[in-house]
């Protein structure tokens, strides 16, 4: 019948599900291991080549440390809610509950014909109100503590849609969905999460993980600490505290500039010149970060002036669009002539420059180099602080305006506080009442979850205000007349805690029973994109700190370890993606190869942390390998092995295991491979069998049970001990007369084609070796015949009755026998 995978993964996946065997429970006996890929967003297309790469990773690791003896852990769950699910649904002309259930439907068919071994029992779903009660009840503790607030911030704003818009819908300053229409900045009251609190810490942090470098140097980045001083403007009667990292060019400031999203700006613009500020903040177009990097550095005066604390001298204020809201305090001093953005800004407005600091030794004219001078030196134009070096200077202007009262040494981070409001339908709503007697009142606790209401309109602004059924209510303090909030909250808030809910997703009375939580995190081994570097994964860490802080869990850091996958490119060399229209849908491969070639070859490619491109033949390859594992179990007849065997054996489980645990699984396959190359055409013992089977288990987990069973055995190979590695019976001098025996074949395989290029024919071939090489060589006699396809004659070269017409034996050196042919 030969090799049916059709056949032998439906069984297996029925087999695996009937019997729960990876479902789990804490066993303080056990040692745990908790295995987490990040859970999938489901979409109606379902699973693509790139999520079969990265899950299978995650596979690989759980079922190699349960057949290692660990309590494993590897749940699965559905990042459910958010703004693609909501604007697939308007498009289809569905709900995004209906949607998003169907999609979830057609990732667990997928994932279970993948042979991934989740323990389905606790999949989770971020739109089941049983989970989001959990994101409400943190909201209500970080609102008791503080960690939540509200504030103005600038958002991008459709007229057309009468609704705020995300930075990813925001096309070259337009709507996503109505290419006429600019986009509009507008300041509304938002919601934040004080993560700021929480920075030191999560920048200590980094110290603890096993994570790789560029991951911990970007968190760093991210964070971005850095040591300065504020320095106190005064702006219309008011102080505005400044950061800097160069107050010693304090001297040189010609002008000031205020971020175009400061929620305060208008109070800082004239009359004269609102029109101007009103048709500069139009041309912006997005509050997007990266949209801002990307344009021309311009700008606009707004009629008030700043003044120096240091000389009590009059500078400008300008708005601009390079300069961040959330950077300080969203204003920044503009020094020229000792910073190129300042510099360029300046000569595109004809604003003044003033050279506050020279060079040591050299002349720089900074109007004939047309660049500023960015680096430290000597003031000049500083009044009493000339002479001094930059480093000096720092630290004596910062002592001045500290005795001044005008100024202190401080620390900023460039980590801001987290946004979390979202004004749209599918996400978790804010348990947050308005009362026109009490205000802003929190939710009773009693009363989670707020759960979203099915009546909603879509298409024209939030689509919860048009529910006023649901949002008329009562106010939790007087029981009078209240408003519900109608912000939902950003998806990073469901998936900076869904790894905790894993560990116990039943519980109705409490987001999770601690001893569990306990017993099973911290995370041992993430897998993930270096895409959530740098926001997933430093919310899911501020996450973490702060309900250790409730006293719920012992520990400070969700993942010990993180590895960063590579990608799967599509035939146009381009990232899969449905929105390309690259995508290689698993299924049809599932169904053409099998889940065991398509796993294989997945992982085979290239290193799990590079990329590679999508190469069907690269598939077949991994599909004939496996059809002569089939073929060879198939007719496989038990009897004792040689010493040779048992040491390529126990190499090969050395190597494979320390591959595994590296990630390195692309040599491991190579291992995998060349052992049974080695073995295909030889009979081996039960043990040898086995191991073989386990060592290929936890790649090929469909084929490896089938055949576990066929030897015989009645358990699961899923759940079987990793084999043992014997150091002693690993002998090095098999591995050198490999080596040996494989030049040997190469030369004169070599030999032979050059003789047989010049019309010669070639009958019998001669080797001439050392003497105290010729049992190496003798021992594999019969390989050599094999490959090289002739009869071969072997002498030592002492041998006094051996044929060497051309004295070839002389020549002999150790491990480049002699070679002869007739």
């Amino acid at each position: 019948m030969g090799y049916n995978f059709v056949q032998i993964e439906k069984k297996w996946q029925k087999k695996w599900e009937e019997k729960k065997i990876f479902n789990v429970k804490e066993d303080p006996k056990k040692k745990k291991f908790y295995v987490l890929d990040m859970f999938p967003y489901p979409s109606g297309d379902g699973l693509h080549m790139g999520h079969a790469f990265v899950f299978s990773l995650g596979d690989i690791f759980a079922r190699f440390k349960r057949l290692q003896g660990f309590n494993v852990l590897y749940p699965i769950g559905y990042d459910s809610l958010g703004l693609p699910a909501e604007n697939a649904a308007i498009k289809r002309g569905t709900h995004p509950a209906e949607y998003t259930e169907k999609s979830i439907a057609n990732f667990m068919k997928q994932q279970k014909a993948m042979g991934w071994s989740y323990d389905w029992n606790r999949m989770i779903k971020t739109s089941d109100p049983e989970f989001y009660k959990w994101d409400q009840w943190v909201f209500l503790q970080m609102l008791k503590r503080g960690l939540a607030y509200r504030k103005k911030s600038a958002v991008n704003f459709c007229s057309k849609c009468q609704t705020v818009l995300a930075n990813e819908q925001v096309h070259n300053g337009k709507c996503w969905r109505h290419e006429d229409t600019n986009v509009e900045i507008k300041q509304l009251e938002q919601w934040y999460f004080k993560i700021t609190n929480y920075a030191e810490e999560l920048l200590q942090g980094l110290e603890k993980l096993g994570w790789s470098d560029r991951a911990k140097t970007m968190q760093k980045n991210w964070i971005g600490k850095s040591y300065g001083t504020e320095i106190l403007f005064e702006v219309n009667n008011k102080k505005w505290p400044i950061f800097t990292t160069r107050p010693d060019t304090i001297y040189g400031v010609t002008f000031m500039v205020v971020s175009a999203n400061h929620p305060k700006l208008m109070e800082l613009v004239t009359d004269k010149q609102k029109k101007q500020v009103d048709t500069f903040l139009k041309k912006l177009g997005s509050v997007s970060e990266k949209e801002l990097e990307r344009m021309d550095k311009e700008g606009v005066f707004t009629g008030s002036y700043a003044i120096n604390p240091i000389n009590n001298k009059e500078v400008p204020i300008w708005v601009g669009n390079f300069v961040l809201a959330d950077y300080g305090s969203g204003m920044v001093m503009a020094v020229p002539a000792h910073d190129q953005r300042d510099f360029e800004f300046a000569k595109k407005y004809k604003l003044p420059l003033k050279q506050v600091i020279k060079p040591e030794k050299e002349k720089f004219d900074i109007n004939e180099k047309k660049l500023a001078y960015e680096e430290y030196g000597v003031l000049t134009n500083s009044e009493n602080f000339n002479g001094l070096s930059s480093e000096e200077a720092i630290e004596h202007i910062s002592i001045f305006l500290k005795e001044k009262k005008l100024g202190k040494k401080t620390v900023n981070y460039k980590l801001k506080d987290w946004l979390i409001s979202r004004q749209r339908y599918w996400g978790t709503p804010i348990p947050i009442v308005y009362c026109e007697k009490c205000g802003i009142v929190p939710v009773d606790e009693k009363d989670l979850p707020i759960e979203l209401p099915k009546e909603v309109k879509f298409g024209k602004g939030n689509p919860l205000a048009t529910n006023e059924k649901w949002i008329n209510t009562k106010c939790p303090k007087c029981n009078g007349k209240a408003r519900r909030e109608t912000d939902t909250m950003d998806t990073f808030v469901n998936s900076s805690w869904y790894f905790l809910r894993y560990t116990d997703p039943k519980n109705s009375k409490n987001i999770f029973d601690p001893k569990k939580a306990n017993y099973w995190t911290p995370v041992d081994q993430y897998i993930g994109g270096p895409e959530h570097i740098t926001m997933h994964l430093i919310y899911i860490r501020f996450y973490t700190k702060f309900l250790r802080d409730l006293g719920l869990l012992k520990f400070d850091e969700p993942a010990l370890n993180y590895f960063t996958q590579g990608v799967v490119k599509g035939s146009d060399g381009n990232r899969m993606s449905k929105s390309r229209g690259n995508v290689v849908e698993p299924l049809d491969t599932i169904n053409k190869y099998g889940a065991d070639s398509l796993r294989l070859y997945l992982i085979s490619a290239s290193s799990p942390d590079s990329d590679f491109d999508w190469n069907e033949g690269g598939i077949q390859g991994s599909f004939r390998f496996l059809n002569k594992v089939y073929d060879y179990f198939d007719l496989i007849k038990f009897e004792k092995i040689d010493a040779k065997i048992d040491s390529k054996l126990n190499k090969a489980v050395k190597e494979v295991t320390n591959l595994v645990e590296g990630f390195k699984h692309n040599l491991a396959i190579i291992n995998i491979r060349g052992f049974f190359d080695y073995i295909s055409d030889k009979k081996i013992d039960r043990k040898t069998a086995e191991s073989f089977l386990k060592i290929l288990h936890v790649y090929c987990p469909f084929i490896t049970e089938e055949l576990w069973e066929k030897l015989g055995n009645k358990s699961f190979i899923s759940l079987e001990k990793w084999p043992v590695v014997d150091e002693k019976k690993i002998d090095e001098k098999f591995d050198r007369e490999e080596e040996n025996v494989e030049k040997l074949v190469n030369d004169v395989n070599n030999v032979v084609k050059i003789i047989k290029d010049k019309g010669k024919n070639v009958e019998k071939v001669f080797i001439y070796v050392l003497p105290n090489e010729k049992e190496l060589y003798m021992n594999s006699i019969e390989e050599i015949k094999k490959r090289t396809g002739f009869e071969v004659n072997i002498f030592a070269v002492n041998d006094k009755n051996k044929h060497d017409p051309e004295n070839k034996s002389k020549k002999v050196k150790p491990g480049r026998p002699g070679i002869y042919l007739e």
